[in-house]
């Protein structure tokens, strides 16, 4: 109840991005000395926590008004697929909004409601048990066929190596789940990426991505957004 009822005081503010004050700096990849997974602040507490499922539901509540209560986010990659994320990654990305390393005005003010470093244990634990939904925002034009090909041999190339065969990322290196995230999301934050707009990046990915050309990040996306996202699929039997 606590949870909606900060949702609601956020969404009846004069403005959503608003409701908690303007976000704080912090320096990031433009920084000398940047360490990208560095474990510092309430990110390393909260990596050492138990995350428990059933507080991670009530804390998920104000999640939810953008990303679904099924943590599906949305097709249009407004909102990015959460359900079935790895844990690290989620707190990482949590607590670099808090800190002011990433930027993500619109996510902020709800970042922020979470109260501690068990809080944000407590939602990434429920957001990863979530199953996976089956549909998800994909590639559709004409030439998806070729796209995806293509896609497939730069993944194969420059991105296996860390995110996988399939996709699944590695959760105690945190590298995300990549595989069956919405199209539009993948492309947008790698375009972030390549163009030096993701401060919180890994600077190794940088270098990967920045030579690639805007029609050679469509075709990676629209691959990545083709594969089957790892992990228990919504509708599967028991």
């Amino acid at each position: 109840m606590k949870k909606i009822t900060v949702l609601l005081a956020a969404l009846v503010s004069a403005g959503v991005a608003f409701a908690a004050g303007p976000a704080p700096k912090k320096s990031g990849i433009e920084a000398e000395g940047y360490v990208w997974n560095a474990q510092e602040g309430e990110k390393i507490e909260a990596l050492t926590l138990q995350g428990d499922v059933t507080r991670g539901e009530e804390a998920y509540e104000v999640c939810g008004a953008c990303h679904l209560p099924s943590g599906a986010g949305r097709p249009d990659g407004t909102f990015p697929q959460l359900a079935g994320q790895h844990t690290t990654v989620l707190i990482k990305q949590m607590a670099d909004i808090r800190a002011g390393l990433r930027d993500n005005p619109t996510m902020y003010p709800f970042a922020v409601t979470l109260t501690d470093p068990q809080e944000l244990a407590d939602v990434s634990a429920y957001i990863e048990s979530l199953c996976i939904p089956t549909e998800h925002g994909k590639y559709t034009e004409a030439d998806a066929m070729i796209q995806i090909a293509q896609g497939k041999a730069m993944y194969e190339k420059d991105c296996q190596e860390c995110h996988n065969a399939n996709g699944e990322g590695d959760k105690e290196k945190f590298y995300p789940v990549i595989a069956g995230q919405h199209y539009a999301y993948l492309l947008r934050q790698m375009t972030e990426i390549r163009d030096g707009h993701r401060r919180n990046a890994n600077p190794d990915m940088v270098k990967v991505i920045k030579p690639y050309t805007d029609e050679q990040l469509v075709a990676i996306s629209a691959y990545q957004a083709s594969l089957k996202m790892p992990g228990s699929m919504c509708g599967d039997a028991k």
